[in-house]
Formats: structure tokens, sequence, C-alpha cells
């Protein structure tokens, strides 16, 4: 028989919620990676569980990264400026195997009041540089990343400043000239990281910590013209010029068995280190300021998101450089400025002549230029920006200028063909009149050479003359033969007319004289051409002319109205108005079957 505390214990387990595998972290208190090597050892990559850590913080924050030679004792450093034992900070290199890999953080950021400003100060420990089965590529980016990150930069050094540690400072040289010399008031991408000289010996010959930085720092003579020299006094030139950014300080061994300092006491630790240790903690609260990114603090997810940016970048290129970092500061910018030009450009109400379109964008690209120059980031390697940026405007203007050739295109060819329809319209008038052709002719010129404009222009110009001027002379050509041909069978109709319906002699004598003057006329001449040139045949023209065309009336519009009209007043006065008010006109009258006729046998 089982125990009652058994199955109490089993029904416990069996109601108990399973933890989750991707449930947060419960203690910040402990260090935890944020960046990590992949895995040759020669690029960076993010790790989630030390960015938890910064995420959950709302305060602007400040970092302090202590940066050095492996095995210099940049944990131990660290442990105590967070008042730590070996056991519970940064994993100390003699107790174990090298713990730092990439870049920790101490996950409980230390909260300061920094000019009114509740401020977190996160710590963040660095993996040494030149150990065993890394590339000095990697060095240097694990370097550019914590002076890119920090508000203070711990530069811890054993004994002396060697040659090789000025020149890792390459890096730091190039972030103050491109990032941090500009303007007074202007908005600069971050503000510079404080560098601090930390030396750790006993004695210094008889120097303080800060001559033996400047006497580091001197140029040092090239009679030779030694490149590498060279190269190495432009940075200490750069360094000295950093000189208000930069300060030196000296900590003593704390004790001489280095290898058993975790298990020691204040008490136990040379009394000089441990005052020099404080010394050195008011030093840091002193000149850290929170992390200023375009002109505004970062809280921890915006530290996090920078941290992603200036990682992408340092990652982008074989060999870290300013320039990349100076590309991803100047992203957003570009893309800013270019959505200006191109919202400028979109305004345009197109088609436009080339000169119009070209001014447009000249105007455009000056003002977005202005913009750009006012908010880029970086000195030297922004004109790679802008480079990049002009490339982009004129890929945007070449689209503009092929979205207006087109629209030129299809508005002239809707002109074109509007004009074509207007003049095959005039071709086959209903009573030919060659001002009515002119009077279109003129206006189907002005409204395709007003309305016509763009790149298009200049080529359907051409074929406006060409169909024009085909269209014109196939209208004279055929002129002079149809208004003869109208006037003949025009004579013909109103002699019908007079004749039986009317039955107005006048009429009928004026259709005979027109047609016999036609039909005789013509046979004077021996080419119709010869008769189209005569006088008088100029006279019967400019008399049709007059009485088909004005301005006033259009009588190949008005003719079947007319007509109509007419034809109604005609059968009217046939049928009712004779009887009323009896002939008003000659009309033709016989006796022969009157009703007065007299009878015959």
């Amino acid at each position: 028989m089982e125990s009652p505390f058994l199955l109490l214990l089993l029904l416990f387990l069996f109601l108990s919620p399973t933890p989750s595998s991707s449930s947060s972290i419960d203690n910040f208190h402990q260090a935890f990676p944020i960046v990590e090597p992949d895995p040759g050892h020669t690029k960076l990559r993010l790790s989630r569980e030390g960015l938890e850590a910064i995420e959950k913080i709302t305060n602007p924050i400040a970092a302090v990264a202590v940066i050095g030679p492996y095995r210099s004792g940049k944990s131990f450093l660290l442990n105590q400026l967070l008042s730590l034992s070996c056991y519970e900070g940064f994993g100390v290199g003699h107790m174990r195997d090298t713990k730092t890999k990439g870049i920790w953080v101490w996950g409980t950021p230390i909260d300061l009041d920094i000019n009114g400003v509740r401020t977190s100060v996160f710590y963040l420990d660095t993996e040494g540089f030149e150990s065993v089965g890394k590339s000095n590529v990697y060095d240097d980016r694990i370097f550019a990343l914590a002076t890119v990150l920090s508000s203070v930069l711990i530069y811890n050094l054993p004994e002396m400043i060697r040659e090789a540690d000025i020149s890792r400072l390459s890096f730091a040289v190039e972030l103050a000239e491109e990032f941090y010399g500009r303007v007074k008031g202007q908005d600069v991408a971050f503000e510079p990281a404080k560098l601090l000289w930390l030396i750790q010996r006993d004695f210094l010959q008889g120097k303080s910590v800060q001559e033996m930085v400047n006497e580091a720092l001197r140029r040092v003579p090239n009679t030779d013209g030694n490149k590498n020299i060279d190269m190495v006094n432009q940075i200490r030139d750069s360094l000295a010029v950093m000189g208000d950014n930069s300060t030196a300080f000296s900590l003593p061994q704390p004790h001489i068995q280095r290898t058993k300092l975790c298990d020691m006491e204040d008490v136990e630790l040379d009394q000089l280190y441990v005052k020099r240790r404080e010394q050195l903690k008011e030093l840091v609260a002193s000149i850290i300021t929170p992390k200023i990114v375009q002109g505004k603090t970062l809280n921890g997810k915006e530290f996090v998101s920078f941290l992603e940016q200036i990682l992408e970048a340092l990652n982008k290129g074989e060999i870290p450089s300013t320039g990349s970092l100076v590309e991803v500061f100047n992203k957003n910018i570009l893309e800013k400025c270019l959505k200006l030009y191109s919202e400028k450009m979109a305004k345009l109400v197109l088609p436009l002549p080339e000169e119009s379109l070209q001014g447009a964008h000249d105007r455009s690209r000056d003002e977005v230029t202005k913009v750009f120059d006012q908010q880029h980031f970086g000195r030297h390697h922004a004109k790679k920006s802008f480079m990049q940026l002009d490339e982009e405007i004129q890929q945007v203007y070449k689209n503009v200028v092929l979205q207006n050739e087109y629209q030129s295109s299809r508005l002239c060819e809707a002109l074109y063909t509007r004009c074509e329809d207007k003049m095959d319209q005039l071709q086959v008038l209903k009573l030919p009149s060659l001002a009515k052709f002119n009077a279109g002719f003129l206006q189907c010129n002005r409204s395709f050479e007003h309305e016509c404009v763009g790149p298009s222009k200049t080529n359907y110009e051409l074929r406006m003359m060409k169909m024009m001027g085909k269209s014109r002379s196939l209208f004279i050509k055929e002129y002079n033969h149809r208004l003869f041909n109208w006037l003949v069978a025009f004579s013909l109709v109103m002699v019908v007319i007079g004749r039986f319906f009317i039955k107005f002699i006048l009429v009928e004598i004026g259709a005979w004289a027109l047609f016999i003057f036609l039909e005789t006329y013509t046979r004077m001449f021996w080419t119709a051409e010869s008769l189209y040139y005569n006088p008088v045949w100029h006279f019967i023209v400019a008399t049709w002319e007059t009485v088909v065309y004005s301005p006033i009336l259009d009588l190949d519009r008005w003719a079947i109205p007319l007509g109509v009209m007419v034809s109604l007043f005609i059968l009217y006065w046939r049928c009712y108005g004779r009887k009323k008010h009896g002939s008003l006109l000659p009309l033709y009258r016989s006796n022969k079957n009157g009703p007065n006729r007299p009878r015959t046998d």
C-alpha cells in the first residue's frame, strides 16, 4: 500500500506548471554575453540573452567599457568597480579558461544622478587583444564596438604604453575626426567616449601617469620617411587634438600574489590600491554622461537597436571602418532626402518642356542637398554618402524624364489624331468652302502649338507639318472641281424646283442662265486649270465663299435645317398661303384648262 505522502507528492508534481523553455530571465544579478564571436572568430553576432537585460531599462543609459590586452586584469578591475567578488561577478582568467568571449554586460546597472538625469550605468567586459587563435581584424571589431557603445572607455594597460596600443587607437581617432569635428550647436551622430588611460604599475620612474601618456604621444622622428611611423604620428597628432576628451590614471598592483586576489578581502589588499580604486570609481562617475545618439539619450530598447546598427556596419566589410558607420547613420537621412526629392518631382504636372523639367530637377536637387548638408553625419566619408544620394536622385530623375517623354508623346499623339480627324472632316464638306478649311487649319495649328509640350513636340511638329500640308494640297486640288460640279447640280435642281414646285419663272430663268453660263463658259478654255485661274472664276469663288461661310453663318452646318424650313414654307404657301393672300410672285399662268374655258363641240 502506497503511503499518503507519496501520493500527495505525485499529485503536486502533476499539477505544478511545467517551466517554459522561452521564459524570461529571473536573476539579472550576473554577467551576460551581448556580443559573441562567430565560429571562425572573425566577425561578431548578437546574443539575445544579454540584450534582454538591457532592453528592460527605461532610464537613459550610459556604458563603461574596459578594453586591453589578453590577461591584463580587465574582468577583475570591473568586479572591483562594481564591488563584486570574483565568484559573483565577471569571470576572472586565472580561475578558469578565458571566460570573456566577445563582449559581456553586468545584468544589474548602477543608477546615478548625472546632471539631474537618472541614468542607468552598465559595465561592459571585452575580450582581450592578442590572444591565441584570433585575427587582428577580430580585435579591431571588438575595440571599435566598445569605442562606439561606451560613454567611458577605460584603456587598461599593464606597466607601460606600447606602440601597438597607440596604433590600436586609430579607429577612435577616425571616429573623432569623422563624427565629432562638426560645428557646435548641431546634432552629432553620437558623443565621443571619454578615453581613460589606466596604467597598472607600482612605479613610473619618477614620472606621473599623465607625463607618461604625453611622452608616449609625442611625435616620433621619421627622417627616413617610414610610412608606418607617419601613420602612427598622425594618430598621435589626432590624439593630442582630443586632449580634452582624454584622462590618465595610475593604479598600483593590489597584491604581489595575483593568483590569490579573488580570495582576499579589502583589508588584505594594498591600501594604496584600495584608495586609488575608490578614486577611480569617483573619476569614472564624474566623467560619465548618458549615451547621446543623434541628439537624444537612449533607453534600453533604443540602445539595443543602436548596437544592432553598429554591429551590422562593422561586419559589413572585411575590415571595420568609420566609412561603414557613416553609411549606417546616413542611411535614414539618405532615404529622407530621396523621399523629399521624389515628393517634389511627383507634384509636377507632366508633360513639361525639357527646360522646365530640368529647372524643377535642379531646384529640387539643390533643396535636398541643403537638407543633407545640414543633417548628414561624418566629414570625410560623408562624400560617399552624398555621391550615393546623387546617384539615386539621378535615377529618380531618369524615371521622371521617361515618364515625361511618355506623357508628352501620349498628349501630342492625341492632338495629332484630333487634327488629322479634323482635316478628314474638312475634306468631305457638304458645301466645299476654302475659308472654312483655312479656319479649321489655323485652329488645329494653334491648338497643337499651345497644348503639345514636352520632348515629343519637335517630332510631332514635323509630322503635323507634313500631314497638314498634304491635307491642304488635297483639298485645294479637289476644291475647284467639286465647286464647279456642285454649281452645275445646283442650277439643275433649281430649274426643277422653279418649274414644277414653286412655279416661279424668275427662279427657273436664273437657274437656266447659271447652267448655260457654266456649260458654255467652260468651252472657252482648253483646260480646267486655265478656267480656275480666270478672274471670272475667282469672282464666282469669292461670291460662293461669302455666301457659304462667314463668322456669323456657316451654311455647311445649317444647309439641311434651312432646306427643311424653306421646303415647309413652300409647302405651306402652296397649300394655304396662295388662297388667302393671292400670288405675290410672278407664277406660271395658263387659262387653257381654266374653268372659263369655252366649250367646244
